[in-house]
């Protein structure tokens, strides 16, 4: 059985400005689903968040598009290898012009800091000590 994959779809205001983003974060888009309206931000061989256009985004809801200045749509948390990538990528997400929201959650054997994309989606990036994982 193959792995299952995630495809986060999320609400951007400028498509370009957003691949410019995550491409200065080291992240790539796959063309094969990427379009005016929509890029495919390819995070691992498994997840992938598809940046799409609002209008794009309003085609699959009738709901309304939270306002993210004042409404958490939700925590999107990604795995690090190490502490000191947990702070490359938030840093290189900052100086892209990202925010941060809270200041960084050091527990010992779990460590982690949050930023906030250019539409002010929540990434969470957080290391935790294998040796604690496994027991």
């Amino acid at each position: 059985m193959s792995p299952t994959m995630i495809f986060v779809n999320l609400p951007v205001k400028d498509l370009d400005a957003s691949k410019a983003f995550w491409n200065r974060l080291g992240y790539s888009f796959n063309p094969q689903f990427t379009d005016d309206t929509a890029a495919s931000l390819v995070i691992s061989d498994t997840i992938f968040a598809m940046l799409l256009t609002e209008a794009k985004f309003k085609e699959f809801t009738h709901k309304a598009i939270a306002d993210t200045a004042t409404t958490t749509e939700a925590l999107l948390c990604l795995s690090a290898d190490s502490r000191a990538a947990v702070d490359a990528l938030v840093d290189k997400a900052l100086a892209a012009g990202g925010t941060e929201p809270r200041g960084a959650m050091d527990y010992g054997t779990m460590y982690g800091r949050t930023f906030e994309d250019l539409d002010g989606h929540t990434w969470e990036i957080m290391w935790m000590d294998p040796a604690a994982v496994q027991g």
